[in-house]
């Protein structure tokens, strides 16, 4: 007999392999109960583990129902979230529907570098999410984890993005846990609801105050500026007037006209939601138009343009309104270039977005200059956000985005490429 022969697994199976053959483990015998034994420990470790995690979950839920603001509910669900789920790291984007995508709320854990607060997502499992309020694997190739959807009241107000579990094993949520997630997302979800629906209120509140003060101001600040201006200009033009004097009256009438510019910057947002003078125009004109407007106003800024357009094909715009908001976004670059610099005008046409069968025209206004902090580009466009300028009301942005948002339109911060980069999107058929 062979040796293979004789340690046929047959053989051995029934135990009748020669000396120093394998010998199969007898049932009930001491490998036996010790495998047993250990399969048995380690689902008992992973029911308890899961049990934990369970109980984490229903407690982050009450807590986030008392969250008493939306600074302590951020940290509640990118912070403790992952350390209750053993997961890498949660990061929560806020659904905006105007841009039609997700915003980067705040991220947290060792994976949150990857995406900065303020960052616009756009998300192809939004238009899944806006249907079917379920928890969504990530697809392969995106990282393991989990896409968790915010639906309030007002319909998707958000999403988690719960990173994977930690250790060798990416464990997949069980459905003791998947139960209670759901459960925290609507809680969380109506909180955050909650919050935004707040903060609204009390934006509003000012906006109203703001409104009454800057007519106020607007009102008591004509009068003398119209007569200091009348003065310094007659200094200016006074032939018989020495050098300095002639000067000190020019720069008096510059000073006068920046007041008059800041006042009425801060008029027009208060008041908002005036009507559109709308007029039709060739997208050739109006282009062109935009750049010699800014090419005026700055005349230290050097404008190129790359217009992408039919110059011929016609819309119905605010040539005013889009002039104010494309100048005050070349003047905001070039307080950032230091007082001059490049800035680049290009225009496209871009197909409908969601929901809208209007072609969209699609306009970006670049600098070279520094780009934005990070620490203010999540608030860029709200009211009183500066970059540090000594003068200027802070409004000009916020201005911009108001104009904007009256045709229908959509201004938004692009990442950084050098620069500080903007798209505006105006919808053609409004």
């Amino acid at each position: 007999m062979s040796a293979r022969s004789r340690c046929d697994p047959s053989w051995v199976a029934q135990g009748r392999a020669a000396r120093g053959c394998p010998r199969a483990p007898r049932p009930g015998g001491r490998e036996a109960r010790k495998s047993y034994d250990s399969d048995r420990g380690f689902e008992l470790s992973n029911e308890r583990r899961f049990s934990t995690h369970a109980a984490a979950l229903r407690r982050l839920a009450d807590r986030a129902l008392e969250a008493p603001d939306l600074e302590a509910l951020v940290p509640l669900l990118t912070r403790d979230l992952p350390e209750a789920l053993d997961v890498e790291d949660a990061t929560l984007l806020l659904w905006d529907r105007k841009l039609d995508s997700f915003e980067v709320l705040s991220a947290g854990g060792k994976g949150g570098g990857a995406l900065k607060p303020g960052q616009v997502v756009e998300a192809p499992e939004a238009r899944f999410l806006l249907a079917e309020g379920v928890l969504l694997e990530t697809p392969t190739g995106r990282g393991e984890g989990v896409l968790v959807p915010l639906l309030a009241r007002s319909g998707l107000v958000g999403m988690l993005v719960l990173g994977a579990r930690r250790g060798r094993r990416r464990r997949p949520l069980r459905a003791v846990e998947s139960r209670e997630l759901s459960s925290l997302a609507a809680r969380a979800a109506l909180a955050l609801e909650n919050h935004l629906y707040q903060r609204e209120v009390i934006a509003s509140e000012r906006m109203a105050a703001l409104g009454t003060m800057a007519g106020m101001l607007a009102h008591d600040f004509r009068g003398p500026m119209t007569v200091i201006r009348g003065y310094a200009e007659t200094m200016a033009d006074d032939p018989s007037a020495p050098a300095d004097i002639r000067d000190r009256a020019r720069l008096i009438t510059q000073m006068v006209d920046r007041l008059e510019r800041m006042t009425a910057e801060t008029l027009d947002f208060a008041r908002g939601g005036r009507r559109l003078a709308r007029r039709p125009l060739a997208l050739g004109t109006l282009l062109e138009e935009l750049a010699a407007g800014v090419q005026a106003e700055l005349p230290t800024l050097e404008v190129t343009r790359d217009f992408r357009v039919p110059k011929d094909a016609m819309a119905a715009l605010d040539l005013d309104k889009l002039r104010r908001a494309v100048g005050n976004i070349a003047a905001n670059a070039r307080d950032a270039m230091g007082g001059r610099g490049r800035l680049h005008l290009a225009a496209e046409l871009a197909p409908p977005s969601a929901g809208d069968g209007a072609l969209r025209l699609v306009l970006t206004v670049a600098d070279e200059g520094p780009g934005v902090p990070p620490e203010i580009r999540d608030r860029l466009f709200e009211p009183f956000v500066t970059r540090g300028k000594k003068s200027g009301t802070g409004l000009g942005l916020a201005v911009a985005r108001r104009f904007v948002e009256d045709h229908g339109g959509t201004l938004e911060l692009l990442p950084e490429g050098p620069g500080a980069r903007f798209r505006i999107a105006l919808p053609l058929g409004a």
